[in-house]
């Protein structure tokens, strides 16, 4: 890995990116919404745009938010019940600096013309500050009640990143499954800085060598430290054999602050309990295994969510705030 780990850095791409991806640092964002849902797959978002803003002003890196077209009861959580997009626009206007996430837009699901000119709205009103999470989809019950194949949808997902990417391009001309642009119309509006960062989420149905050498940057799933090291590991190899310098890495954490900062850790879904001092050790130890960004979700965290929020705030982010330090 020496030779990876001479890479110059990360290539600036918008300023979101910029901003919460910093090589060999570690940044702190949450996932919304902003309250504790444990026992409802449906939250109430009464008060997520006020929490959005606290989050803001105390520092955090990013809000993230999740693409849940159906309440499906077998994955058992609606995130934030409105559209992306059109929240993403609202948060847009009702934030200044916060970098505006995507983890992750179902690309299969939707037209990528229609992906292509809502992200790049999203970006232009916010001032360069959305990040694009892509991911071919894991609810096989959403598509048949949108008459599509669930099997295809790997190949579907590559073609609709070259369709969005050519979009982004000045009267795009190219032909792909999902239309044929003819050069002699465009797709406005253009993102802030010529395109828009995309996070390949998980496999997405594709190899190792497509994602190290299309995406960037990856999402992945919350694992044990020493697995995402190992993982982490082969994914920059394949990068650099790409020819691409080093790509940012990014990992969700469920997470229950307990009262007591000395609290041990239990185990709860795809994260734990446990005392602020716990959490920042184990965010320093993500951090030295190349964990570039953690959206931190608070769906089963119990105390105040306010509370909580100024305590990681004061605990975390003057270790973790990554372009700020």
């Amino acid at each position: 890995m020496n030779t990876v780990a001479t890479d110059p850095g990360f290539a600036p791409i918008n300023r979101a990116y910029g901003e919460v991806f910093q090589q060999h640092k570690l940044s702190v964002g949450l996932v919304v919404p902003l309250e504790r849902y444990a026992s409802n797959p449906v939250p109430r978002m009464a008060r997520d745009v006020e929490r959005i803003r606290l989050a803001e002003e105390l520092g955090f890196a990013s809000v993230w938010l999740r693409d849940v077209p159906f309440n499906v009861p077998s994955f058992g959580d609606a995130g934030q019940v409105y559209d992306p997009f059109v929240y993403l626009g609202l948060l847009a206007g009702q934030t200044d600096r916060i970098a505006l996430g995507m983890s992750s837009i179902v690309l299969p699901l939707r037209h990528p013309a229609h992906v292509a000119k809502a992200s790049a709205s999203v970006d232009v009103l916010s001032g360069g500050r959305l990040i694009l999470g892509i991911a071919s989809g894991d609810r096989p019950e959403e598509y048949p009640a949108l008459n599509l194949d669930f099997e295809n949808r790997g190949e579907r997902f590559r073609e609709s990143v070259a369709y969005i990417q050519k979009s982004w391009q000045p009267r795009a001309q190219f032909e792909n499954s999902y239309g044929s642009p003819s050069g002699d119309m465009d797709l406005l509006p253009k993102p802030d800085n010529g395109r828009i960062p995309l996070l390949i989420t998980g496999s997405s149905q594709q190899t190792p060598d497509w994602i190290a050498a299309n995406g960037d940057g990856w999402m992945l799933y919350p694992r044990s430290v020493q697995q995402q090291e190992q993982v982490i590991e082969r994914y920059q190899r394949s990068v650099f054999d790409a020819g691409r310098p080093a790509q940012p890495v990014m990992q969700p954490l469920y997470v229950d602050l307990a009262e007591s900062a000395d609290a041990p850790p239990r185990a709860i879904h795809l994260g734990f309990n446990a005392g602020v001092n716990y959490l920042r050790e184990y965010l320093s130890s993500l951090e030295a295994v190349g964990v570039n960004h953690v959206a931190l979700n608070l769906r089963f965290n119990q105390n105040n969510i306010e509370t909580t929020l100024k305590i990681l705030a004061d605990e975390l982010l003057p270790h973790f705030t990554g372009a700020k330090n």
